[in-house]
C-alpha cells in the first residue's frame, strides 16, 4: 500500500521528467534559429530546416509580420514527423502565414502550399504570398469542388484580435472530411482558452506537443463526424 509520501514523491518524479522533456524539446526547437555573423543593410534571422538555411525578413511594424516561436514548433514537428505526416504532393493551405516560414518548410517537405494572410501583412510576406479576409468570400476564392486541402496549417493565429469568429468560420469552411488541421498556439490570455473550447464544438482535437516553458501547444484536429458536432 502506498503512503501519501510515496505518492507525492512519485508525482514529483513524473513532473520532473515532464519538465526535463519539455526543456529538451524546447531547446531543440529554438536551436533551429541563427543570426548573421555580420550585420548588413537588411535585418534578417536564419532558420535551419531540412538541411536548408532559410533567411526570414521581419517587419516589426506589424504584429503578424514577426516570426513567433509557434511557427518554429510547427516546422520542427513537420520535419521530425515526416514519416507519419508525409507532405509529399499534399495540398496544404496556411492561414496567417506571417513571415512564411511554415509555408517554406512545408514546401521543402514536398507539399503544394497555398500561403495566405490578412492584407496588411502581405507586403512583408511577399518579400520572403494570397490575400484572405477570414470568413469573407470563401466560396468564391476557394470553391470546394476545386480546392480540397489535405492539411490546414496555422501558427499563432489566435490572440486578442477582432477576427476570431471569422477565423473559426474559415477553419470550418476549409476543413473537409479528409482534411487535417495542424495548429500551434501560444497561450497568453483568455481569448486563447475560450477559442479552444469553441473549436472543440466543431472539431475533434488531439494534443501533439505541450511545451509549458514556451506556453505553446500543438494540436491536430479534424472535422467531427455527423451527429457529434455541437451546434
Amino acid at each position: 500500500m502506498e503512503t501519501p509520501h510515496s505518492m507525492t514523491t512519485e508525482d514529483e518524479k513524473t513532473q520532473a521528467e515532464g519538465a526535463a522533456k519539455d526543456a529538451e524539446l524546447a531547446q531543440a526547437i529554438m536551436s533551429r534559429c541563427f543570426h548573421p555573423r555580420v550585420l548588413g543593410s537588411e535585418a534578417w534571422e536564419g532558420y535551419i530546416f531540412s538541411d536548408v538555411e532559410i533567411r526570414i525578413k521581419e517587419s516589426t511594424d506589424l504584429y503578424g509580420a514577426v516570426l513567433w516561436p509557434s511557427a518554429m514548433v510547427l516546422c520542427h514537428f513537420l520535419e521530425t514527423n515526416r514519416d507519419q505526416y508525409n507532405l509529399m504532393d499534399k495540398n496544404v493551405i496556411e492561414l496567417g502565414a506571417g513571415t512564411g516560414l511554415v509555408t517554406i518548410v512545408a514546401s521543402l517537405l514536398g507539399a503544394k502550399v497555398t500561403s495566405t494572410d490578412l492584407p496588411d501583412v502581405l507586403g512583408n510576406l511577399g518579400y520572403n504570398v494570397t490575400k484572405l479576409f477570414w470568413g469573407e468570400e470563401l466560396d468564391q476564392r476557394f470553391p470546394r469542388t476545386s480546392h480540397q486541402f489535405d492539411y490546414i496549417m496555422a501558427a499563432d493565429v489566435v490572440y486578442a484580435h477582432p477576427y476570431l469568429e471569422e477565423l473559426m468560420e474559415t477553419f470550418d469552411y476549409l476543413c473537409q472530411d479528409n482534411t487535417q488541421i495542424l495548429w500551434a498556439m501560444r497561450f497568453r490570455l483568455d481569448p486563447e482558452n475560450s477559442f479552444v473550447d469553441r473549436f472543440r464544438q466543431r472539431f475533434d482535437l488531439e494534443e501533439l506537443y505541450n511545451l509549458p516553458s514556451l506556453s505553446i501547444k500543438l494540436y491536430r484536429a479534424w472535422r467531427k463526424t455527423k451527429g457529434t458536432r455541437v451546434a
